[in-house]
């Protein structure tokens, strides 16, 4: 414990009435928030002598400060510390970092409305229906609605830019209002009906299309019933699918499995007696902290974020109980201005809904620990073969990728002990060098990633060269240049082709001495070699190729006068890209908006060298 912080000092100051806490350390970064109905009694179990949670002692250990704020209530104290734990994100509290924003389906307010995703500010006039609980949720709802109700998806440019029906139409899932093939009222009273199904009133829809079945069939209207008959016998069987409990109202159930470090909170999202989605919540746990302090974590996190735009049920299923439970129900109830209950003992189809949600997470931990594992034991093999003497906690490899040294893109992934982390990947657009110099590129990429890296940085035990001894030799000079100072500079290791060029007879180069060495192709040690130096290889193509797409859409329109950024998007969007804009005729250009005839001939002229 820091000499600076008395703590007997500072409980004798402390008072019994409930509030938040907050912990520093010595740089003054809160690492802890937490609350309590007796801040004395709370605070005085930190300073025991003997301290049975690992994790209490390294939080206690780390304490230079303690900052108190006294609240009226438990509640509020609760309603404080979420709030407190959302600004400063400490280190020592289970922390559930959700998504700024949930999806949406939007249906816009054009004089003939599109389905489609929405993510994001409301800007667009229209209605949104959701949030629902992932993309793929949206997406597979607008797969469904596409085949229910024939209500255009596309955009507003390829909208206005029809001059006949697209493949939409043919496969009966647009009505092709864009072109005349429905009449006004008709496309309105689908988008109605499309309304209705997606605020869950599937049972209305039914009926309102079964007395226009009724009407067209006693107008001997006979194609127009059929058509109704066959939307009718869609939605049933939609609705016979989706239909999943007899209860009508509104309620998520919360399946809990936590092992070895790792918990997963599965969540259904269940409205209106149909699962509306469901996902799988993986918040950050400190080692050590109990499984009560998880779930009143997660709960009021989930529940009292504001920011967030989501539905809130009256109701909540979890698989485990824990005493804090009333608490949370208040606190809850009092930030929404409404009913709001926690359930852990329920029968019937409510504990059917359980299972499948504890089956998931249950599941999802398993898998996650399985993966975990596996990647463990590759660095330990990984270690063992190279004689390291220390573990390997971050590991970097560098890739080039150009074509005919156009448009260069060097890549940078980054693995740990969990595997890839993404978060960390970089691309360096390679910019200055003669084309196809990798060696320039390598040295360029090198520099920029070392370049005033000190000892508090992200300083990698083993970094990869995927390429020849040229590419290692210029690389090793480079870190030998930038990484002088640093206590421990990285080792790195040339990953070279085999006889050729075949996967699995790879070998491997120190920098330095230049050592050769080789492990076994079925041994986990090389696996993990060649999975960075794969991942490294996807990453850096990928960057290169949106590069090289981008270079050429816009090269050749460039050099044409009076096109610019405006002018080349409106060009390849509606076209469909460089190839169908080459191809154009200076008819079809002229449908371009904002392209005269005029302008139309010179881009015509231009790109077919008249």
């Amino acid at each position: 414990m820091p000499a600076c912080f008395n703590s007997k000092l500072f409980l004798k100051t402390v008072s019994s009435s409930p509030g938040v806490y907050r912990m520093y350390d010595e740089k003054g970064e809160v690492i802890y928030v937490g609350k309590a109905k007796d801040l004395k009694k709370r605070l005085s179990s930190y300073f025991r002598a003997n301290l049975p949670n690992v994790k209490t002692q390294a939080l206690v250990a780390r304490i230079a400060n303690i900052d108190v704020t006294l609240t009226h209530s438990e509640t509020d104290a609760l309603l404080l510390e979420n709030d407190y734990i959302k600004q400063y994100m400490p280190k020592y509290n289970v922390l559930l970092r959700d998504d700024k924003s949930y999806p949406y389906i939007l249906l816009s307010g054009h004089k003939h409305p599109r389905l489609a995703y929405h993510r994001g500010p409301k800007r667009e006039k229209g209605h949104y229906f959701g949030p629902y609980p992932n993309g793929g949720a949206v997406r597979e709802s607008l797969n469904l609605m596409q085949k229910l109700f024939p209500i255009r998806q596309c955009d507003d440019l390829y909208y206005k830019s029809r001059s006949r029906p697209c493949l939409q139409y043919q496969l009966e899932r647009c009505s092709a209002p864009c072109v005349g093939r429905i009449s006004d009222d008709d496309y309105t009273e689908q988008v109605k009906l499309a309304s209705l199904f997606l605020k869950g009133k599937d049972k209305q829809v039914i009926t309102e299309l079964v007395a226009k079945m009724d009407t067209a069939a006693n107008e001997m209207e006979y194609e127009s019933a059929a058509q109704f008959r066959d939307q009718i016998t869609a939605l049933r069987r939609v609705a016979e699918q989706q239909e999943v409990s007899n209860h009508k109202g509104d309620m998520d159930v919360i399946g809990v499995h936590y092992a070895s470090g790792i918990v997963c909170f599965h969540l259904l999202f269940i409205r209106d007696g149909k699962i509306f989605g469901s996902r799988s919540y993986y918040p950050t746990v400190p080692p050590q902290t109990e499984l009560e302090e998880v779930l009143v974590s997660f709960i009021g996190q989930f529940y009292l974020n504001a920011d967030i735009q989501r539905t809130i049920p009256k109701e909540v299923l979890i698989s485990e109980s824990f005493s804090e439970q009333k608490v949370l129900e208040n606190t809850i109830s009092q930030a929404l201005d409404r009913k709001f209950e926690i359930k852990t003992q329920v029968r019937g189809e409510r504990a059917n809904f359980l299972r499948l949600a504890l089956t998931n997470a249950t599941n999802a931990v398993n898998t996650r620990l399985s993966h975990k594992n596996t990647v463990e034991q590759r660095f330990q093999l990984l270690e063992e073969a190279l004689e390291l003497g220390h573990p390997i906690t971050r590991m970097e490899c560098f890739d080039i990728s150009h074509t005919m040294g156009e448009s260069t893109v060097a890549s940078c992934v980054v693995f740990n002990r969990e595997g890839p982390h993404k978060a960390d990947y970089r691309r360096y657009n390679i910019n200055g060098i003669t084309g196809g110099d990798d060696y320039a590129a390598m040295e360029q990429a090198l520099k920029r990633r070392f370049d005033k890296i000190d000892n508090n940085g992200k300083v990698p035990d083993i970094v990869f060269i995927d390429g020849g001894i040229g590419q290692l030799r210029i690389s090793q000079k480079i870190v030998d240049e930038k990484c002088v100072h640093l206590d421990k500079p990285p080792l790195l290791i040339g990953v070279t082709k085999g006889e050729g060029r075949k996967a699995g007879l790879e070998t491997f180069v120190f920098g330095g001495n230049e050592q050769t060495f080789e492990l076994a192709s079925d041994s986990p040690a090389f696996h993990l070699i060649l999975h960075i130096r794969d991942e490294s290889h996807r990453f850096a193509i990928t960057g290169h190729r949106n590069k090289r797409q981008k270079t050429r859409n816009t090269s050749t329109l460039e050099s044409i006068a009076g096109v610019g950024p405006k002018r080349r998007k409106l060009l390849l969007q509606h076209l469909g890209g460089i190839q169908e804009v080459k191809g154009a005729s200076v008819a079809e250009l002229t449908k371009v908006p904002g392209i005269s005839l005029e302008m139309a001939q010179t881009i015509h002229d231009a790109l077919r060298g008249g």
